[in-house]
């Protein structure tokens, strides 16, 4: 009987183990997708700050696209951002069920 509880034991360590990484994951992701967001404000403040030294009707073939641009790379931040903290939201309420079900480990993970 104790070697099954063993092995169950084990076998949720491991589970809680693997939610644990594809947490870290998410954060990874969670991280890429606010440098993305973070990018375009940089490059616009940067035009902003520059506007004085140009005639903004005589370079817009050129702050179109790059509006286009920050446009994509600020949705695919968002993107990023809220599927990142939706799956962080779904590995912690598994954890908490893992930390439910076996109290022998329960102990171990916040």
């Amino acid at each position: 009987m104790t070697e099954e509880k063993t092995k169950i034991s084990a076998i949720a360590m491991n589970e809680a183990q693997l939610l644990l990484a594809e947490k870290r994951t998410a954060l990874a992701i969670l991280r890429t997708g606010i440098a993305l967001l973070a990018l375009p404000m940089s490059i616009t403040s940067f035009l902003i700050a520059f506007s004085k030294h140009y005639d903004v009707f005589s370079v817009l073939h050129f702050l179109i696209p790059l509006s286009l641009l920050n446009l994509t790379l600020g949705g695919f931040g968002i993107y990023l951002i809220y599927t990142s903290v939706k799956r962080m939201h779904n590995y912690d309420r598994l954890i908490h069920k893992i930390k439910i079900e076996h109290s022998v480990i329960g102990q171990f993970i916040d």
